[in-house]
């Protein structure tokens, strides 16, 4: 008991020595301000929250996101000596650090001059490499070295959610950032040819945006910014928060295809098709071109299509990716159901041209 009696004792103690060591910091602020780390003890301080920010993204991307001015000279066929010079505002973005541009093709469309001025003020003139009115792409190059790369990511996908920031030169006001969401993402194969087949999102474009860099909140490159949509109806006007990018990996593909061939070249088959059967795992032909290539291989109208080459089909638009991604006077095994039986089809891809 003796025991017992004297750990009740200690216990005791030291709970009035502690109540009287902060009885006497209450009472006493000199205790407190000598004896800081004490004091802390029975302080609370909550954790203030850092601001949430995309400086690090902007910072990583913003560098190479140049402002393009093109002019073009209109002569007039009234007077022989009058002459128009027209000036196009629009962005860009460095792709490599070897000069290579990516901006949209109505920013150069029939320039005779094109200035490229970077964030550091150093201004070159560019070269129009190639362009692809399908996506309204254009390759520019110009002769400098060290540029400021955008930062990439070849595996890049984007989902609808997906928080983004666009980068350009609104009205020439200089580098504007605008913020917001993924509203729809688009495709990125080559078969790809409607602004409703890009990425949609709210962030702002404006006049001067178009060719710009699409990012992310880590600052790596998700898209070219190209146009905000616009509708006949007059009574539609005020569309706002919807606006298109080129995917990345959409754009990189074609500006990889005019650097090396000074254009995009498209596999073509010459089909339409408006259904993908659920059960045969295949889209159903609905129309054929005369004399193209699936007229002139044998596919009729009502073929199911389920296998081009090795590849299963998983949509209409896959199996129109293929072919489009396919190289020209290839030939490619179409696997089909007709009247319940199923056929195996040559068909030599052929190009398909221009607008």
């Amino acid at each position: 008991m003796k025991l017992k009696s004297l750990i009740k004792y200690v216990v005791n103690s030291a709970s009035y020595g502690i109540l009287l060591a902060v009885m006497l910091l209450l009472l006493v602020p000199e205790l407190r301000e000598n004896n800081a780390t004490l004091w802390n003890i029975f302080q609370v301080n909550p954790k203030t929250q850092p601001a949430l920010s995309y400086a690090k993204a902007v910072q990583a991307a913003a560098p190479a996101v140049v402002n393009i001015y093109s002019e073009e000279i209109q002569n007039n066929p009234s007077y022989v000596r009058s002459q128009r010079k027209s000036t196009r505002l629009g962005s860009g973005v460095i792709m490599d650090s070897n000069g290579y541009l990516l901006t949209n093709y109505h920013v150069v469309q029939n320039a005779n001059l094109i200035n490229v001025l970077l964030q550091n003020g150093q201004q070159y003139h560019a070269e129009l490499i190639g362009f692809d009115i399908y996506t309204d792409l254009a390759v520019l190059k110009v002769n400098a070295q060290n540029l400021p790369v955008i930062p990439q990511n070849k595996t890049q996908q984007s989902l609808a959610g997906d928080v983004v920031l666009a980068i350009g030169n609104p009205l020439n006001l200089g580098q504007t950032i605008t913020q917001g969401i993924i509203s729809a993402t688009g495709r990125i194969g080559l078969s790809n040819t409607s602004y409703l087949q890009f990425l949609q999102m709210d962030a702002a474009i404006n006049k001067g945006n178009s060719g710009g860099a699409l990012v992310n909140t880590n600052g790596v490159l998700v898209g070219i910014n190209s146009r905000q949509f616009t509708e006949i109806n007059p009574q539609l006007n005020d569309i706002q928060g919807i606006f298109f990018a080129v995917p990345y990996q959409l754009a990189y593909k074609v500006m990889q295809q005019i650097i090396e061939n000074g254009r995009v070249i498209r596999g073509w088959l010459g089909i339409v098709s408006d259904h993908y059967n659920q059960t045969a795992k295949g889209f159903t032909i609905s129309g054929i071109e005369p004399n193209g290539p699936a007229d002139i291989a044998g596919l009729k109208v009502g073929d199911v299509v389920y296998q081009i080459g090795e590849t299963q089909i998983e949509s209409t638009n896959h199996a129109l990716d293929i072919v489009a991604e396919t190289t020209p006077d290839t030939t490619l095994v179409f696997k089909v159901y007709r009247n319940n039986e199923s056929l195996s089809i040559p068909v030599k891809i052929l190009e398909k041209r221009g607008l």
